[in-house]
């Protein structure tokens, strides 16, 4: 099973755990947004993590891409470049097919959101 199709089953499984009677901590209220993020992984010299937010029915995946590393030191910063993102998701249960963007992005050296569109458990 690969990484989005198992973080969509514990975003998944987390709607269904905040929807028990019975729990030990306070319920989050409708408005309050929930993040759970996978690993990271390499490619290319590129950080790439996924993540979910789940904010009362609405789940929202974006992916993030970053420099693996800092630059050498003395080197100069490398120059920007136009990725081509593809994000799929699917949440398990919901009925609804997976959904899938393809988006160019302009990669600096900071930190890059690539958010996917929202779907409803």
């Amino acid at each position: 099973m690969n990484r989005l199709a198992l973080l969509a089953v514990g975003v998944a499984g987390l709607t269904v755990m905040a929807a028990g009677p019975a729990s030990a901590t306070p319920e989050a209220a409708a408005d309050q947004t929930v993040t759970t993020c996978g690993n990271s992984g390499l490619q290319a010299g590129l950080l790439t993590r996924l993540c979910a937010e789940v904010t009362g029915t609405t789940v929202q995946f974006y992916g993030k891409v970053s420099l693996a590393g800092p630059p050498s030191p003395g080197s100069p910063a490398p120059a920007p470049k136009e990725l081509s993102t593809t994000l799929s998701s699917e949440v398990v249960g919901a009925g609804a097919p997976p959904l899938t963007q393809d988006k160019p992005v302009l990669f600096a050296t900071t930190t890059l959101e690539v958010r996917g569109p929202a779907s409803t458990v």
